[in-house]
């Protein structure tokens, strides 16, 4: 089931090399404002969605980093999608 974003929120999205995903995904959990982020292959397919106001709490960050760069060793272009509330 894809999200769909409300009103409420703003999205911008960048595009990475895989290799640069794990970083680029830890600096959006430190910022704090981020909502969710959508992570989609060169052809746009979703590949995984991280709802990161819960990855902000403390033990399950680890296991979605570790999945995170998995995918990332599996994709050579991506797209992050970061969604945030207005």
């Amino acid at each position: 089931m894809a999200y769909k974003k409300n009103e409420s929120e703003n999205s911008e999205q960048f595009k990475i090399n895989g290799q640069e995903l794990l970083k680029k995904l830890k600096e959006l959990i430190k910022e704090g404002n981020v909502q969710r982020v959508i992570i989609k292959d060169e052809k746009g397919k979703v590949m995984m969605e991280i709802p990161v106001t819960f990855a902000a709490v403390g033990t399950i960050v680890a296991p979605i980093l570790a999945a995170v760069g998995a995918l990332a060793a599996l994709l050579n272009k991506c797209t992050i999608e970061v969604i945030r509330k207005k």
